[in-house]
């Protein structure tokens, strides 16, 4: 009989260390674009400090930067998936275990009292978002994001004048870019929620910035279009590579939508930093499991 709490601990630790040490091939390969691209000697240097960080993370085996987020899961149940019953206290025990042998920096505090519990748990930590229900499917799926902290700290939302539509947009997320300047680490992906309630549109934003590959376009043409041409307004600010200069301020720029009341108009810009983290971990019927990026 399978012990399918060990083992989805277990594939969600192995999750939490590829994690937390590989940069997935994507971001990778954007930087290393960015690097052959750029002429600015300052944004230059930056890069490639980014890239041997990248090489050391690897050949080291420690994780690719000292913060090491507040962890958060995307988890994706198939409905028969036979333990649907254990996964929350898995992932909290996988976050526990982590914490030790990878190691992760203790990120979660108490907000009312300081206190640090000193193994990245506590009220709503880690942070689990239930994203979706496959009705045929006998599987577990979790995406581990450990995003830090100064990324998250320039996080946007606001609401705008419905009449100013899609300029409104765009005002919000160049003035949100101009704003956070160095602080995020850029070069970021930029992740945009537009909708009709608040927690609707930074759900968008988060996943935007921190799941989905760059690369990948929004299969709606109008608003893959919409992401190519605010990418182009960003890189053309010149905050650059830690705020170097140059011409990489941001690697991408992913939008979502959902509909919105005729009164509202929410839009949350979220930033995730050059060491865009995550990884892919798919737990099987079988109690057998993947990791991929």
């Amino acid at each position: 009989m399978v012990d399918f709490r060990n083992a989805v601990v277990k594939a969600v630790v192995e999750g939490l260390k590829v994690a937390s040490i590989y940069l997935p091939p994507d971001v990778k390969e954007v930087l290393r674009r960015a690097y052959e691209e750029e002429v600015n000697p300052a944004a230059k240097a930056q890069l490639e400090a980014i890239r041997r960080n990248i090489d050391l993370a690897e050949k080291l085996k420690a994780p690719i930067c000292q913060d090491t987020g507040l962890v958060t899961y995307y988890v994706k149940l198939g409905a028969k998936f036979p333990a649907i019953d254990v996964v929350e206290e898995a992932l909290i025990e996988a976050t526990r275990i982590a914490t030790k042998e990878v190691p992760l920096r203790p990120n979660s505090v108490d907000p009312i009292t300081g206190r640090n519990p000193g193994d990245n748990t506590g009220r709503y930590a880690p942070v689990i978002v239930w994203d979706g229900i496959d009705p045929q499917g006998d599987y577990l799926e979790v995406t581990v994001v450990p995003k830090g902290g100064g990324s998250e700290y320039v996080a946007v939302f606001t609401m705008i004048p419905p009449g100013k539509g899609l300029e409104g947009v765009k005002e919000v997320i160049l003035d949100a870019v101009v704003k956070a300047g160095a602080m995020p680490c850029p070069p970021t992906i930029i992740g945009v929620g537009i909708a009709g309630t608040a927690d609707m549109a930074i759900h968008l934003a988060k996943k935007c910035a921190v799941v989905r590959k760059i690369g990948t376009k929004h299969p709606e043409p109008a608003v893959a279009d919409l992401e190519r041409r605010i990418l182009e307004m960003i890189n053309k600010l010149g905050i650059g590579t830690m705020g170097m200069g140059g011409k990489t301020t941001a690697l991408a720029v992913h939008i979502d939508y959902a509909y919105r009341h005729p009164a509202t108009y929410a839009v949350a810009v979220v930033f995730q930093c050059w060491a865009a983290r995550r990884a892919t971990v798919v737990v099987k019927s079988t109690g057998e499991y993947t990791v991929s990026q």
